[in-house]
């Protein structure tokens, strides 16, 4: 198992060492998920004086060109560019559980695919985990902040249900997320977009009578081989998550990078650091947990990944905003030194 190691230990003078340019295209890119509807232009703003310059814009449930246009035209003012987007048509509950209607969501979904095309946004993501449950407990962590918890004893005794009408096998997921990767992947090829994929937070294998399939390599490798090796399907690879599951993931955080990231196939990453790996973990902040984040940074810069790196799940500091402005703060100068350190390193 590997322990943190401060970022912080090194000699200041290496600082003078050539390194790659923060923005350039080559160089992964520092992000933040952006509920835009609830977002002021004093929220924008602020991500702008920290540097930020690329989006992942959660447009919610429904939008249409109109709006992701003004979208994109309002986060130009800030100098910004959108990454990636989500659209929630996916999530629904007729879509992920093959009911009655679901064409009619997929249509939607692939509305906005081209919509994204038309606007330059290159990423869509998507997760597959209908029933979650993320956290069991919100706790005071040992350093004062508050942050979620979960707990596998906790959820199976108080609060794990049947969802929905019957039990959901994972022959029965695997058959919706197959129908609906087989009738948006050719709509994302024409649009020149990508789709990227979420692992199941946290990686248990039932939720709430419902299967889960990414709680390990053998999951992605099964959707890889669904989309065809597709170049326009990849992972939006949770570092948190992959963390949870520790040794039963079947490849760790950095066999993963050296694989999927290796060949191109990590898209963004969810740049988030836990306790401990199952049964029971907190979500902590980047330099609090036992992954060592510094490792992870330079690993994805190893192997050239040059996509968007958001933080996740911030935990919450005394006095914090809504916004959770702070936390956000904290998180990105961590990544930033992470990254500038990496670049120094790896070259």
């Amino acid at each position: 198992m590997l322990t943190r190691r401060s970022v912080f230990a090194f000699p200041l003078a290496a600082f003078a060492a050539p390194r790659i340019d923060e923005y350039d295209p080559a160089n992964i890119k520092l992000s933040h998920r952006m509920p835009i509807r609830s977002m002021t232009d004093d929220d924008l703003l602020f991500l702008r004086q920290l540097g930020i310059q690329w989006c992942r814009i959660e447009f919610g449930d429904a939008c249409d060109f109109a709006y992701m246009k003004a979208t994109v035209d309002r986060l130009a003012k800030f100098n910004m560019k959108i990454f990636s987007a989500v659209n929630y048509a996916y999530r629904r509950t007729r879509v992920q559980l093959g009911q009655a209607g679901r064409d009619q969501d997929i249509d939607e979904f692939n509305v906005f695919l081209l919509d994204c095309g038309k606007l330059g946004i290159g990423v869509a993501n998507i997760d597959w985990h209908p029933a979650n449950t993320y956290t069991t407990n919100e706790v005071m962590t040992a350093r004062g902040y508050r942050a979620r918890e979960f707990k596998l004893d906790d959820f199976r005794a108080k609060v794990e249900k049947q969802a929905f009408d019957r039990v959901y096998t994972a022959d029965d997921i695997w058959n919706t997320y197959t129908y609906f990767i087989k009738a948006t992947l050719p709509v994302a090829e024409k649009a020149g977009v990508r789709l990227a994929l979420h692992p199941d937070d946290p990686p248990v294998a039932m939720m709430n009578g419902v299967a889960k399939l990414f709680i390990n390599y053998d999951g992605y490798k099964r959707a890889e081989q669904i989309a065809g090796n597709s170049k326009h399907w990849g992972l939006t690879f949770c570092i948190g998550t992959w963390s949870e599951g520790g040794t039963k993931m079947g490849k760790d955080v950095f066999g993963m990078i050296e694989d999927f990231g290796a060949r191109g196939k990590i898209v963004d990453v969810h740049f988030r650091n836990v306790s401990a790996p199952m049964p029971s973990f907190i979500e902590t902040f980047p330099d609090d947990g036992y992954m060592d984040m510094y490792q992870v940074m330079k690993a994805l810069r190893k192997v050239k990944f040059n996509g968007a790196a958001v933080p996740d799940h911030i935990p919450l500091l005394k006095g914090d905003d809504k916004f959770r402005r702070a936390g956000v703060a904290y998180c990105i100068a961590n990544m930033r030194l992470m990254l500038r350190r990496a670049n120094e390193e790896v070259g």
